[in-house]
């Protein structure tokens, strides 16, 4: 035996060297599952994050010790979506140099395609700050309210789905549907209600529906990043309570509602419920990335997106009251509230089962143009 080898000392078989590495992993994996959940998702979230990133199985290695990465729904949701809705709506309010507003505001009206000739003012000057470029007015003339059917657009957008609710299921998109209760969360009492149920007792739907005969109807609106950001009255009804639920602000862009299932009950979201001449009306604002602020002009406690408030509660108020036994009163068309950058306006409604909805899903509406009628 030459010395080199005397100072080596007794090899050790091929078979430990190999496994090493996954005892080793395992080892690990097994201090990470005796860990806090919060501190465990700290843990897994960059590696998760390397999984996506790097080139198709550059860590399935890990796989074989047990391991599996947190998957792309979780990894989005856990993205702190509502601080950085926050940042945002700090940063819109910074007043931007005379001189840097015409080149900025220009990027964005190139990128999302603004038509700035409907803008009650075209000059780009005018706007301080992004947030008031957002929420920019339009010339009167620029939107007719079309007065032929009883439900108009709210606002502008593309029309992701329509029709009548059936099984308490809404269609956020074709295929995937979210919980009526969940979305609009528990009914409010019954004392609080202009009508009384048809039936008392049964689905939520029908605990919705005041009238023998009728339909629930539902009709879904995205606002995207170009369009005009602030929304009306669809018909002529009363708003009689608030229900405010905090929540996530992820995405509501199409491709994101076809990949999250209920992600409308997942996001912030202000359901106004009241009615109208066919029994039950509702008008709900979802939030969404970067559109923490919903603002209901005739409500002066609602504030969204607040630290304050905590995801999984709602909270809810009562136009409704000794001084005003009815409610607000909304006109066909009448300024409701707005958004900051783009969202989603979901209406479900009570009609009778004559009504038809004079639309195609997917395609773009404007402000004031008619939804339906019977």
């Amino acid at each position: 035996m030459c010395q080199s080898e005397a100072r080596r000392g007794p090899e050790l078989p091929a078979a430990k060297w190999l496994h090493f590495p996954q005892l080793a992993l395992r080892r690990r994996l097994g201090q990470l599952s005796c860990m806090s959940r919060p501190a465990l998702k700290l843990r897994s979230w960059p590696l998760t994050v390397l999984y996506y990133l790097l080139p198709f199985g550059a860590l399935r290695p890990l796989s074989r010790v047990g391991w599996r990465p947190v998957s792309r729904v979780a990894l989005y949701k856990s993205v702190p979506t509502r601080l950085l809705s926050r940042a945002w709506g700090r940063l819109n309010q910074v007043e931007l140099p005379h001189w840097l507003r015409r080149p900025v505001y220009s990027l964005y009206i190139w990128t999302f395609g603004v038509n700035m000739k409907e803008a009650a003012v075209e000059d780009l000057h005018h706007y301080r700050n992004l947030s008031e470029f957002f929420r920019r007015k339009l010339k009167p003339q620029a939107r007719p309210v079309c007065g032929l059917h009883s439900v108009i657009s709210p606002s502008d957008g593309k029309i992701l789905n329509f029709g009548q609710v059936k099984n308490c299921e809404v269609e956020q998109v074709k295929g995937v549907t979210y919980s009526l209760e969940s979305f609009l969360g528990p009914r409010i009492s019954t004392e609080d209600l202009p009508f009384p149920p048809a039936t008392p007792c049964g689905s939520f739907r029908n605990q919705l529906v005041t009238r023998e005969g009728n339909e629930l109807y539902h009709c879904v609106i995205y606002l995207a990043p170009g369009d005009y950001h602030r929304f009306h009255s669809p018909t002529d009804w009363t708003v009689s309570h608030r229900r405010h639920f905090p929540g996530s602000l992820m995405s509501v862009n199409p491709g994101m509602a076809r990949w999250i299932k209920e992600l409308f009950c997942h996001n912030e979201r202000v359901v106004l419920t009241g009615d109208w001449k066919h029994g039950f009306f509702s008008l709900t604002a979802v939030g969404a990335t970067n559109v923490g602020s919903i603002r209901i002009y005739f409500d002066r406690d609602l504030h969204t997106n607040s630290p304050r408030y905590s995801k999984g509660s709602y909270n809810d108020f009562s136009f409704v009251t000794h001084a005003n036994k009815e409610g607000i009163p909304m006109r066909k068309g009448e300024h409701l509230g707005e958004f900051n950058l783009g969202s989603t306006i979901v209406l479900i409604f009570e009609a009778p089962k004559d009504f038809n909805f004079k639309l195609k899903a997917g395609q773009k509406i404007r402000f004031g143009e008619a939804l339906g009628s019977l």
